[in-house]
């Protein structure tokens, strides 16, 4: 590589979410300090910056949604708010130097690897291109939301369009006629936050969800003082780590033949208990009919509220289960030909996910030889090794890939998937290569044991609750979202991988084979 063709950075780091900022604490701990992060809105967080819909917060303990090399003793709250958790992103970038590595407003389209100068152009949507010797995709879990409600007459409201993404807060909703499309994550938070204010409010689902009662309270000055013990969040952590870790392994490592009854009387189990607690909380006999599951605890993402499913005693709010026939100009017509009319409309009706090849856009990211992760997702299978590397895509990981969620919150993964890209990186820097693949046979068999042990995941998913809509199970009808295996295996994996299950180049246009 002469002069005229070094990239501009060693690495270039895709998105500013909770991975991004891992990534850059990361590579500037190993002493990687050329690298920028690219952005595509106005500030880091991710979906935290994005979305500020009224009711945001996390739905874990905060003890469990942070750093590690950044634990904070004084959240407000259990489970904090979405402003607070969106500050205490800003605040470790700032603190460890990454916020000002970050180029706000810089949109990927597609990323293509270069075989003669070795290194990623990467093309941006304001018709710039950067290059990097290093890639690492830091795109969380939830890539966008999704563009197409999949309604007839989705465009012809002509009344306020709302969406969990896309809040406007200068809209008065006081008073005024409101329906909201969905009941997921996003919706569970915003309907209790709004049933007040609203004059009606009705609510159109298509599948329950689990609601569960959410143990949260302020926490006291007293407790920030214990929790700034030094050690004491981290073991507690780890404690719950060991206990998730410890079902989830043996989940995977029982033959179906034993696994299979205990699922499916977990389920049935799970939902007698599930009836009696809508009994005790919900009113009408009716509502509490329709907000009832018919699939396991498990297949869909549960929430937690403590508001929720009490909003449905209010008299102003409406649950409708008829499916929607067409959204029109003035409102929503449902499958019986009513006509409900209103002011606003929120879509709540989800995001693009990780774990579906569909998210994958052809020709956006480009390889080795015309290499095309979505070509080759749709006609392989979601598949990357240690859910980072592709075979065909040099000097490239992604933080949130196949099977890579273990249980745990979002940021002890990405870390560890940080930590694998970086170990690669530091590895491909010593020994003076100018890149490094991971090997076709290591990833090859590194997908039989994942996909292998999957079985009981896909059983459960696709098999016993295969009648339920869930992200946890892809257009393939795999389980390409959860890593069957536990915590610390994965974190093993991850950050012990065997440096020569990568391949090292002696010159830019060396090929693997």
């Amino acid at each position: 590589m002469n002069d005229t063709d070094q990239p501009q950075y060693e690495v270039a780091v895709v998105g500013a979410g909770p991975g991004g900022i891992a990534a850059g604490v990361k590579l500037r701990r190993a002493g990687i300090d050329d690298f920028i992060v690219l952005e595509r809105a106005g500030e880091v967080g991710g979906s935290w910056h994005e979305n500020h819909y009224p009711g945001l917060g996390v739905d874990i303990p905060a003890l469990a949604y942070q750093y590690s090399f950044a634990r904070k003793a004084t959240w407000s709250r259990v489970f904090p708010l979405g402003p607070e958790v969106k500050q205490y992103h800003v605040e470790v970038a700032h603190r460890f130097g990454v916020h000002e590595r970050v180029r706000f407003g810089a949109e990927v389209e597609r990323e293509e690897w270069d075989d003669d100068t070795g290194c990623w152009r990467l093309h941006l949507a304001d018709g710039s291109t950067v290059t990097a010797r290093f890639l690492i995709s830091a795109v969380g879990a939830f890539v966008r939301p999704r563009a197409d409600v999949d309604i007839p007459g989705a465009a012809s409201f002509k009344g306020k369009v709302l969406r969990p993404s896309e809040w406007d807060h200068e809209y008065a909703l006081s008073g005024k006629r409101v329906g909201i499309i969905g009941t997921g994550a996003s919706a569970v938070q915003i309907i209790p936050s709004i049933a007040p204010e609203v004059g009606e409010l009705t609510v159109f689902q298509r599948t329950p969800v689990w609601s569960l009662p959410k143990p949260d309270f302020r926490i006291p000055p007293a407790l920030h003082r214990v929790l700034a013990v030094p050690g004491l969040q981290r073991a507690v952590h780890g404690g719950a780590l060991v206990v998730v870790d410890l079902v989830l392994r043996a989940i995977v490592g029982m033959p179906g033949a034993v696994v299979h009854p205990i699922m499916n009387r977990f389920d049935a189990g799970c939902q007698a208990l599930y009836k009696r607690y809508l009994a005790r909380v919900i009113d009408d006999s009716a509502t509490r009919d329709g907000l009832t599951p018919h699939f396991g605890v498990l297949a869909k993402r549960p929430t937690l509220s403590n508001s929720y499913l009490r909003a449905y005693n209010r008299d102003n709010v409406a649950l409708v289960t008829i499916p929607i026939e067409k959204i029109t100009p003035t409102g929503v017509r449902t499958g019986d030909g009513t006509l409900h009319r209103f002011d606003a409309l929120i879509l709540a009706t989800g995001y693009e996910v990780f774990s579906d090849p569909e998210t994958y856009r052809p020709g956006t990211v480009l390889g080795r030889a015309g290499f095309d992760l979505a070509k080759f997702y749709t006609e392989q299978g979601l598949q990357a090794y240690q859910s980072v590397s592709v075979p065909g895509l040099p000097n490239r990981w992604t933080l949130v890939g196949p099977y890579s969620w273990t249980g745990s919150g979002w940021h002890a993964f990405v870390e560890m998937t940080a930590d694998h890209a970086v170990r690669a990186i530091t590895e491909t820097r010593r020994r003076g290569a100018p890149w490094c693949e991971v090997r076709g046979e290591a990833a090859a068999a590194y997908h039989r044991q994942v996909h292998r042990r999957g079985a009981a995941l896909r059983y459960y998913l696709a098999d016993l609750n295969g009648h339920v809509p869930t992200y946890y199970r892809n257009s393939q009808g795999d389980s390409t979202y959860v890593r069957p295996s536990g915590f610390f295996e994965a974190s093993r994996g991850n950050r012990r991988f065997p440096l020569d299950d990568y391949r090292y180049g002696n010159t830019v246009k060396d090929r693997v084979r």
